[in-house]
């Protein structure tokens, strides 16, 4: 019953502070906890989720809660201890195993939902030359066993790399981030490679710094081709002119 209401106490918080402002008008909004066990790797997982935003996720094997941003607020210090996950964790983990048994066989891992979407863009406009973020956003994960890779012209990058864990959506399955810190400069190929390893397929998803038309050189374009649409309309009205002036 502590836990229980500890989540009751939390769920009303989180949707208190996000509906707040829009309490005349409620939309459907989706506070969900997912915890999940598993023969892949990772083995089991849980994390909070705000309409497919993550907001908190638990690290077993140092028994604590993470928030989704590294300045983020700390979890609620009452609500649902660490010894209370490590039970249900370890209640999902004989669950598995007594299914296991009761199975004629090994029980089947689940079946794979799809192939992973994976899409790459800047956390902040593109200026070459000046360090940004970029964002490898992976959807339709299921089950959440995948690895996420950088390549920068086709060299391994693990540098200023930082995974996020699973966050659990809607459809029932899963997405997940993954950032790298860069300097983006001219010709450089960058590709965010995802991997199941239980079946050996492989998603590239592939982003090219693309140099802007720096504003003065686009102001100046913009203004020739004016003056060059100005004078073909100009010479236009003059034929115009001297045809109807030849039949007058």
């Amino acid at each position: 019953m502590g836990a229980a209401s500890g989540r009751g106490a939390l769920v009303a918080a989180l949707l208190g502070a996000a509906l707040g402002s829009v309490r005349a008008e409620p939309s459907p909004h989706t506070l969900a906890e997912v915890l999940f066990c598993q023969p892949d790797t990772p083995s089991q997982g849980l994390a909070v989720a705000f309409d497919a935003e993550q907001l908190f996720s638990f690290d077993f094997p140092s028994s604590q809660w993470l928030p989704r941003l590294p300045d983020g607020p700390a979890w609620p210090a009452d609500t649902e201890q660490p010894h209370e996950l490590q039970h249900d964790a370890a209640l999902c983990r004989d669950l598995r195993d007594l299914l296991t048994k009761i199975a004629t066989g090994p029980l089947p891992m689940p079946e794979a939902k799809g192939i992973p979407v994976a899409d790459v863009f800047l956390q902040q406009p593109l200026q070459l030359g000046h360090p940004n973020t970029l964002i490898c956003m992976v959807g339709n994960i299921f089950p959440p066993a995948i690895t996420i890779s950088w390549q920068r012209n086709s060299i391994p990058v693990t540098d200023g790399v930082t995974h996020v864990t699973y966050t659990p959506t809607e459809d029932l399955a899963f997405m997940r981030f993954s950032y790298l810190a860069v300097t983006p400069r001219s010709g450089d190929i960058y590709a965010c490679i995802v991997t199941r390893e239980r079946d050996n397929i492989s998603v590239v998803a592939y982003w090219v710094p693309q140099d802007p038309v720096p504003t003065d050189t686009l102001a100046t374009a913009v203004c020739g081709a004016v003056t060059a649409l100005g004078i073909l309309l100009a010479l236009l009205g003059l034929g115009l002119l001297v045809s109807s002036c030849r039949r007058g």
